[in-house]
């Protein structure tokens, strides 16, 4: 058996190499076998899955083994974003949810997400479980397993379709008046994926001008990779600009993360999303509460935070930690730089769906593009910039970056004075002018991931500079 382990958000693998029938019936057992551990008679679990490769064949494989353990399976009918299934475990009050997803890895992949009864992120203690089990069943522990007709008449099966329960909570999140009468043209790319159709009728439904490209199924998705970043938006930005559109509204391969291009066909990056819809809130929402954020996020949500008398509260990468925070805390409004949002009163969950409609909201609100609202945004709480830096590793070199890490512990940084450093997964350093630097090794693959912000390119470009001359990279 190849080595399965849950990464930063499951396990993912390439299709037919090491995500196989065989392993997938491997990790079903482990998660039945770690649900029926929990406390409580009637165990249950909804299953949903993506747009990519054999998708629905691999979750029905899921429901066979689940079912085969006397877990009650609801299996969703259509390919279910990752919010949507998260919203399902609330909704239907289950013990979790399998998606089968690689997110926004590319074609060739696929995988697993376990979203535990709490309706977010799994954390490393239910992680480490399930691959506790993944190994007791590779050993040779028995995998369950019955047919879907006979799960069926044992009442152990049931298709379902929540889109239009999960639509209508999303309702009580938002301020639909703002939309009315104010004729905003807006382009949706899904990109392929699980969240097509149901963003773009969302805003159809609420009078909202809609123009949707790569909005039917494609397994390779168009040649390309599902992850609303700028550089896989640029027929996204083409559309925006030749339609006029105010906004363009993108989602990965399950929709839980979005991507933003202004009017003017420029890339808004998480980072400057996430701080304005911050802003937005505060001024539409009498509810308040902490602003939680990853280490590799902005600060300028600490600063919009302080000023309005609100905490901020930062967490370890990956949106579990988020999710955590935001469910101990009551939290306001939790987002990390790499796309991922939720909101008080929403799933403990990222949702791209929910980020794109409050970003229509939000212009709808301000009767302003986003490079206005940046603007105001800059002038009253001071201007930022940042941005993440990927440096590949050759094979050895990432033993010797650990050692040049753990020794590195410099008094200044590009001549500016280091105030605090910090070490956990990650290194970060905090700078006297309100700068900072974080540089972690990535779990996935072989790749330095440098993360800088400063008041100016110039000064950004230097700090950035400094480390890697520092780290011999």
């Amino acid at each position: 058996m190849t080595s399965i382990r849950f990464g930063t958000d499951g396990w993912r693998a390439i299709i037919a190499q090491d995500f196989t029938f065989a392993n997938l019936r491997i990790v079903a057992q482990a998660i039945a076998a770690h649900i029926s551990s929990l406390t409580g008679l009637r165990k249950s679990v909804v299953i949903g899955y993506d747009n990519r490769f054999m998708s629905p064949e691999f979750a029905r494989e899921c429901a066979r083994v689940l079912a085969g353990n006397g877990i009650k399976v609801h299996l969703m009918k259509n390919p279910a974003p990752t919010p949507l299934a998260a919203f399902a475990v609330r909704h239907l009050e289950a013990h979790g949810a399998i998606v089968i997803t690689a997110s926004h890895n590319p074609a060739f992949y696929n995988g697993v997400k376990f979203i535990p009864a709490y309706a977010g992120p799994a954390l490393p203690d239910v992680t480490e479980a399930i691959e506790a089990e993944i190994r007791r069943v590779g050993d040779g522990a028995k995998v369950y397993e019955i047919d879907l007709k006979e799960a069926a008449q044992l009442e152990l099966l049931a298709e379902i379709e929540l889109e239009n329960d999960y639509l209508n909570h999303l309702n009580k999140l938002l301020r639909l008046d703002f939309l009315k009468g104010k004729n905003l043209r807006v382009v949706v790319d899904p990109m392929y994926g699980a969240g097509l159709g149901l963003l773009e009728n969302y805003l159809t439904h609420m009078g909202v001008e809609v123009k949707a490209i790569h909005s039917h199924r494609d397994a390779l998705f168009g040649n390309s990779t599902p992850e609303p970043v700028e550089r896989n938006l640029a027929e996204l930005r083409r559309a925006v600009v030749s339609y006029n559109a105010d906004i363009g509204l993108a989602l990965d391969g399950d929709a839980d993360r979005f991507g933003i291009i202004d009017h003017d066909g420029s890339f808004i990056n998480g980072n400057l999303f996430i701080s304005l819809l911050l802003d937005h809130l505060l001024k539409t929402r009498t509810v308040r509460g902490p602003v939680v954020r990853t280490v590799a996020t902005t600060h300028l949500l600490d600063r919009i935070a302080r000023l309005n008398g609100l905490q901020a509260i930062e967490t370890p990468v990956g949106f579990k930690y988020v999710s955590q925070a935001m469910r101990e805390y009551k939290g306001l409004l939790g987002g990390e730089e790499s796309g991922g949002l939720s909101v008080w009163g929403h799933i403990p969950e990222k949702d791209g769906i929910l980020a794109c409609i409050l970003a229509v909201e939000m212009l709808a609100f301000s009767g302003k593009h986003c490079d206005a609202l940046a603007e105001e945004l800059y002038q009253e709480y001071g201007r930022v910039v940042n941005r993440r830096r990927d440096v590949v590793l050759t094979r050895g070199q990432e033993t010797l970056l650990r050692e040049s890490l753990s020794a590195f512990c410099p008094k200044t940084i590009a001549g500016i004075k280091v105030v605090s450093a910090t070490a956990q997964e990650e290194m970060k350093w905090s700078l006297a002018d309100d700068s900072w630097v974080l540089a972690r090794l990535s779990d996935t693959e072989p790749v330095l991931r440098i993360y800088t912000e400063s008041s100016d390119l110039q000064k950004l470009g230097d700090i950035e500079q400094a480390l890697c001359d520092a780290l011999h990279i």
